[in-house]
């Protein structure tokens, strides 16, 4: 089995927590710069190809203009991600707006600043326009394609989820929106979350191709673009193999020349909305271990709970675990590794074989970038750390300071008097 590599030292790591004690989250922005110039360039056939970032993902404005920076924009599904995006110059077409329960002034925000309004269900249509009094100049449908659809553990079947409209939903759904004047129509899909399976996306372009052939024949509208979705998975494990983009795009090309350029002379453009692939791999949880205890099982005591990382406690999720300095040794222990979170599924690891473990190590967890910091808790009162981000000159700065005792009261009436600092 290959081994994950990481970026941080034991020395590194020493000296970053002389600032910023553990536990704290780093990222890699080298990496990530590095990663998306390869996702634009195995898509460089596609004219005008963009990929909008899903901000739920990691809602923080200094990753967001990094993305910005290189031509990922921002998917948004909530008022709050919808303004962080604004406040970093996000704005107009470079925000999608994909929600799917949402009130009045959300879709009203959304209409001030131009974002695309991803309708997730026919009854938002009019809800929209009575909110707004007239529907967005640029206007896109979710389809659910139900059974025609495999699916994967972590979306479910596509006819079990809450999400997107039927196949007759949509047929009604662009009718609607072409009968009310408008004049620009995306597509959208995504019926899948972490997919490794190169096929599984190639099929899903090829869904959404024949489908916008088929509606503009119907409905006499033209398509301007058609979102792919695709949260293309990331390998947690060792032995899992990375998505090779090349391979993927080669094909969705095939099918593009076979679909749409044999039924319509106007080229179709495509977008994405990738999160995890594009940054996942390169965020670091680290803590320190505090104690070493043998109950009926080992347990490996850190400094960081899943109130820092959700995955493993929601989803028993694998995410690989490095021991600084201990890189090369063996793995001769059998443990849990865990914190002090009244809950028992406050675990990162299960019965993980790691080298002998001591106190005051340092564990790295991996692939912790998408889907943390936007589940960061307080139970049991823990506060949140902070998050950093490793520049490519080997600089830390600081993005996010970790919280303190006085953020935690300061919503309490009654206890507003009591400062801690």
């Amino acid at each position: 089995m290959t081994n994950k590599t990481t970026p941080l030292t034991l020395e590194k790591v020493k000296e970053i927590a002389k600032t910023y004690p553990t536990p704290f989250v780093i990222y890699d922005k080298k990496a990530i710069i590095e990663n998306m110039k390869e996702f634009k360039e195995a898509f460089s056939w596609v004219d005008w190809f963009k990929n909008y970032f899903a901000v739920k993902a990691c809602p923080n404005p200094t990753l967001l203009k990094i993305l910005k920076e290189m031509w990922s924009w921002a998917d948004c599904s909530s008022m709050w991600e919808l303004v962080m995006s604004e406040l970093v110059w996000i704005t107009w077409k470079e925000i999608m707006f994909t929600s799917n329960n949402t009130k009045y002034d959300e879709f009203m925000k959304a209409h001030k600043i131009w974002a695309i309004i991803n309708f997730d269900d026919i009854t938002h249509i009019d809800y929209y326009k009575e909110t707004v009094w007239f529907l967005p100049r640029i206007s896109c449908c979710r389809y659910n394609p139900g059974p025609l659809k495999k699916w994967n553990t972590i979306i479910w079947k596509p006819e079990e989820a809450k999400y997107w409209m039927k196949r007759e939903q949509l047929f009604e759904a662009y009718k609607k929106l072409r009968d009310h004047w408008v004049h620009h129509f995306w597509l959208h899909t995504m019926v899948a979350s972490n997919e490794l399976n190169p096929e599984y996306f190639i099929e899903t372009a090829k869904i959404l191709f024949e489908l916008v052939v088929e509606l503009e024949k119907e409905l006499n509208i033209t398509f301007d673009f058609v979102n792919l979705g695709w949260w293309i998975g990331i390998p947690y494990k060792p032995e899992q193999k990375k998505v090779d983009l090349n391979v993927v795009s080669k094909w969705i090309k095939k099918e593009y020349e076979k679909i749409i350029w044999t039924n319509r002379e106007k080229p179709l453009r495509i977008v994405m909305e990738c999160g995890r692939m594009i940054t996942w791999p390169y965020g670091y949880l680290v803590t320190e271990v505090l104690h070493i205890t043998d109950k009926y099982k080992q347990y490996v005591w850190v400094d960081a709970s899943m109130q820092c990382l959700m995955r493993p406690a929601l989803y028993w999720a694998y995410h690989h675990i490095t021991v600084l300095w201990k890189e090369n040794k063996k793995n001769t222990m059998t443990y849990d590794v865990t914190w002090s979170l009244c809950e028992n599924n406050d675990k990162f690891a299960i019965d993980r074989e790691l080298p002998k473990i001591d106190e005051w190590d340092i564990i790295v967890i991996h692939d912790a970038w998408a889907h943390w910091t936007a589940m960061w808790f307080n139970y049991n009162a823990k506060l949140r750390p902070a998050e950093l981000l490793l520049e490519e000159n080997w600089e830390v700065t600081l993005i996010r300071r970790a919280e303190t005792l006085s953020e935690l009261f300061a919503t309490v009436n009654w206890i507003n008097w009591f400062d801690y600092r």
